[in-house]
């Protein structure tokens, strides 16, 4: 009786997923990863402070947002950011785990400086678009999320999609960056689309593909997906003034 009760428990590689556990068990999952992508938000803003305050740091960061120089500032984000998102999904070993997400927020408040800074000190009620811009994220964050669980549909189908979009996008921001031409609006309004498919496909994910200890690498890819709507939200506000 037991061996057949462990047979009807769905696995991947050994794994109990959550969409198999008990209510509370799901519910105690969503918390916590919900928990750590708010503190995740958190330490970004932190960092994000600390950097601001160096000049050193800030005059680096704007000067790596021109031509070849930003596809290598680029490049190393996304080696890191990479290697981050590795490091959370092999582990078991949860020190390592928060290690490799804070690296990955600490990336991400590096390459948001200039953006940042611009949005602060260069341009009018800059503290106003910053806060338009976050309201913004957190509320088609939210509703994303929302649509999700309310619905249960597996969005993994969208991995291919989204795989394609991301690579065409990185060829433009590459030929934009080599050839000097600017992405404009629009482009950033369809980031904004891969992001938000971005955030349906990894909340889909940590209902239906994790497992009861994986909360932290379920709220990295959250979080991953939160920064690259909110960078090119911004962008759109930016535009606009």
């Amino acid at each position: 009786m037991e061996n057949s009760n462990q047979g009807s428990i769905e696995n991947i590689d050994n794994k109990i997923l959550i969409s198999r556990l008990a209510v509370t068990d799901r519910t105690a999952f969503y918390k916590k990863t919900y928990a750590h992508v708010a503190g995740g938000v958190l330490v970004f803003i932190l960092f994000e402070w600390l950097l601001l305050q160096s000049d050193t740091v800030v005059e680096f960061a704007l000067s790596m947002t021109q031509g070849w120089r930003w596809l290598i500032m680029l490049g190393g984000f996304m080696f890191i950011t990479n290697y981050a998102e590795g490091m959370a999904l092999k582990t078991k070993d949860k020190n390592k785990q928060y290690l490799a997400f804070g690296l990955y927020i600490l990336a991400e408040a590096f390459i948001f400086v200039p953006l940042i800074y611009i949005a602060a000190f260069y341009m009018d009620s800059g503290s106003e678009i910053l806060y338009q811009a976050a309201i913004v994220t957190l509320s088609l964050f939210t509703g994303l999320t929302a649509v999700v669980f309310v619905t249960k549909k597996d969005f993994s189908f969208m991995k291919t999609g989204l795989t394609i979009g991301f690579f065409i996008a990185l060829g433009l921001i590459v030929a934009g960056s080599l050839f000097g031409f600017n992405l404009g609006l629009w482009f950033s309004v369809g980031m904004c689309l891969l992001a938000g498919g971005s955030i349906l496909y990894q909340t889909s994910n940590l209902i239906h593909k994790y497992a009861e200890d994986e909360y932290i690498p379920a709220s990295l890819g959250l979080f991953a997906s939160l920064m690259l709507l909110f960078w090119y939200i911004l962008q759109i506000f930016m535009s606009r003034r």
